[in-house]
């Protein structure tokens, strides 16, 4: 180290002493600082004292007023809220309160916690049980938007909104409806009744504000739902194009617990708005990100559903269904994570609706929104058998008569006499066959197995002669089996049969235990259905009636599964709905009686003398038979004389 830094290094410390010195406190500076220090502490101190003497307070006087707390304590929770919640702090606390609207149909009640629709209530309908029936309820639901406002996460849910009336109950009326006019939009607009709107505002300052806005009129399932926004457009995030809206709901229980019913056909539905309804999958979670334009989302139970309609569309969507089919209370979660348009304006107005109500083919059709494929009335082929035939006829019917069990008598009747020049004429031909049956045997005995062939070429020709058509059996077939589908989808969805009784059963929705068993048996179930039973055996008596007019010796296995499926409609339709058993019933026991009056309308001997006489006619070979011929002479087999 050189001189010089040897002299600078000196100089530093010399400086730096000299300033310690001279920049020390005197006596009284001290003094001061310390009396100062314990001031503080003993404000600190005495702060301390008073929460620690104001929570002893709240605890043990409850019931007295409330203890003033210091204004800096005040301070510091409003600006934690400030800085939590920033412009919306002020909505953070509240206490909540309940609003209700109420027309003939639904009672809706609204929570100011949230602006919300807290729970929904179907008045002319009961569950199971005979409980109000409740689509879903505010504990265990949620409703609101979530969207970033000065670089904060608000959810709305969390914040108290302001209401544009403080009267806690509402109640539409108007005149008398008309039976089959409950929420017919044609017949309100012609019997006019009251109709109010409600609105919900959630501050963010002077002259700023989120508002939900809700509206209701008498004898509707609609419910209007509008999101206004006045004044965001500063302290929502600009480079935000949408507003997310979620909607989540537990599904309570409706209807009784069963594999064949609720929990089979309840899960989310939905429509694009260009292109056709579709739907999560029935009877287990699932979850789809819907990319495309979507019209309408509906949460779908069995007989009841709540969907959330576009005035225009939801840009995008997320959807999710979480069954849980071993809960006897709730049957799942349902999930709906919505995207709403934003441009960020001054003012912005999104309109929606609401429809909470039954799943009822008329009162969803009136919509013109597709909301009628919410009732699954079976596959293309058979679904306009339902729209156009038996729909039409059971409302027809309903106008005039209570009884549901005569409206399916009654059905089953017109049903029959539709198809019944068909069945006769199917009768006659089986009788034409059974004439026939000698000579159908001398036939195989004479082939045997080894020349199929030619010994259809026999029998072809055998009833060309005698003039039999083979297929006229299966004419009431090709008409009835359609039908006989389409029932097997419109029974168990037609909500006008939910808890109408008949007979002993009391819901023919569902199934009609006359014995619970103290066991399960495997695919049949725990219980006895006394209407599936019926029909069973009535299908086994139908069947052994049938077989008596064919001839099943060719095909011998063909007999043994005639009798094979009652048995197994018996296990499939066990826990199905009841009145589905009891028209299945009613139809097999009116076709016994058609066999025995055909029987006694057919003379056997009559027929078989004719069929006689008709094989001395001169026949004109078709062209199909031509046809077989030549293709016989190709292989080498010449045609039987």
């Amino acid at each position: 180290m050189d001189r010089n830094t040897v002299i600078g290094v000196a100089l530093i410390f010399t400086i730096l002493i000299g300033f310690s010195y001279f920049n020390k406190p005197s006596e009284k500076q001290i003094e001061a600082a310390k009396r100062t220090r314990d001031s503080i502490e003993m404000v600190r101190a005495e702060q301390q004292k008073q929460i620690v003497s104001a929570a002893k307070l709240d605890s043990i006087q409850s019931s007295a007023a409330p203890i003033v707390k210091s204004d800096s304590l005040n301070l510091s929770e409003d600006n934690t809220r400030k800085e939590k919640f920033g412009v919306f702090a002020s909505a953070a606390v509240g206490k909540e309160k309940f609003y209700v609207l109420e027309n003939n149909l639904l009672k809706v009640t609204f929570s100011n916690k949230g602006g919300r629709i807290y729970s929904v209530e179907l008045k002319n309908f009961k569950t199971f049980d005979q409980k109000p029936l409740i689509l879903f309820e505010g504990n265990t639901s949620k409703f609101g938007m979530n969207f970033f406002a000065q670089n904060r996460s608000i959810e709305t849910e969390s914040f108290y909104f302001t209401p544009s009336d403080s009267t806690a109950s509402r109640k539409m009326n108007g005149p008398e409806v008309k039976k089959g006019k409950e929420g017919n939009e044609k017949y309100n607009s012609e019997n006019k009744g009251d109709s109010t709107t409600f609105s919900m505002k959630l501050f963010a300052g002077e002259g700023k504000y989120l508002e939900y806005k809700y509206a209701l009129k008498y004898n509707s399932y609609l419910v209007g739902f509008e999101i206004n926004t006045k004044g965001l457009d500063k302290v929502i995030t600009t480079n935000s194009n949408y507003l997310n809206f979620n909607w989540n709901i537990l599904v309570p229980r409706q209807e009784k617990k069963s594999n064949m019913g609720e929990d089979n056909y309840t899960t989310i539905y939905y429509k694009y708005q260009d292109d056709a309804v579709d739907k999560l999958s029935t009877g287990k979670s699932g979850a789809e990100s819907l990319r495309t334009k979507t019209k309408w989302i509906s949460f779908k139970q069995l007989f009841f559903s709540s969907t959330l309609i576009a005035d225009n569309a939801f840009p995008t969507a997320d959807i999710k269904s979480t069954l849980t089919k071993e809960d006897p209370r709730y049957l799942g979660t349902f999930n709906a994570d919505v995207a709403l348009p934003y441009d960020g304006k001054e003012s912005e107005n999104i309109k929606m609706k609401f429809y909470f109500g039954p799943n009822h083919y008329s009162t969803l059709k009136q919509y013109d929104l597709s909301m009628e494929s919410l009732i699954n009335l079976g596959y293309a082929v058979v679904r306009p058998v339902n729209k156009w035939l038996i729909i039409p006829t059971f409302n027809f019917l309903r106008r005039f008569i209570d009884n549901f069990g005569i409206i399916i008598l009654l059905l089953t009747i017109f049903i029959k006499l539709l198809i019944f020049p068909f069945t006769y004429k199917s009768y006659h031909s089986q009788a034409k066959m059974k004439a026939l049956k000698p000579e159908i045997d001398e036939i195989n005995a004479k082939f045997g197995k080894d020349k199929a062939m030619e010994k259809q070429q026999a029998t072809m020709a055998l009833y060309k002669k005698a003039g039999v058509n083979p297929m006229g059996g299966c004419l009431p077939m090709v008409f009835q089996f359609p039908v006989l589908i389409a029932m097997f989808f419109f029974f168990p969805t037609s909500i006008e049969l939910r808890q109408q009784s008949f007979l002993w059963a009391t819901d023919l929705s569902t199934y009609d235990s006359i014995w619970n068993l103290p066991f399960t048996i495997p695919f049949y179930g725990a219980h006895v259905s006394l209407f599936c039973l019926l029909m069973t055996v009535t299908t086994i008596i139908s069947t052994y009636l049938n077989s008596q007019t064919q001839n099943t010796d060719a095909m011998p296995g063909m007999k043994t599964m005639m009798y094979i499926m009652p048995v197994m409609f018996l296990f499939i339709l066990n826990s199905y709905a009841s009145g589905l058993s009891y028209y299945y019933f009613l139809a097999n026991v009116i076709t016994i009686g058609q066999m025995y009056v055909f029987r006694m309308m057919i003379d056997e001997d009559k027929i078989r003398a004719q069929i006689q006489l008709n094989k001395k006619k001169v026949v004109v070979k078709s062209k199909f038979q031509q046809k077989l011929e030549d293709m016989s002479k190709q292989k080498g087999i010449q045609p039987r004389k």
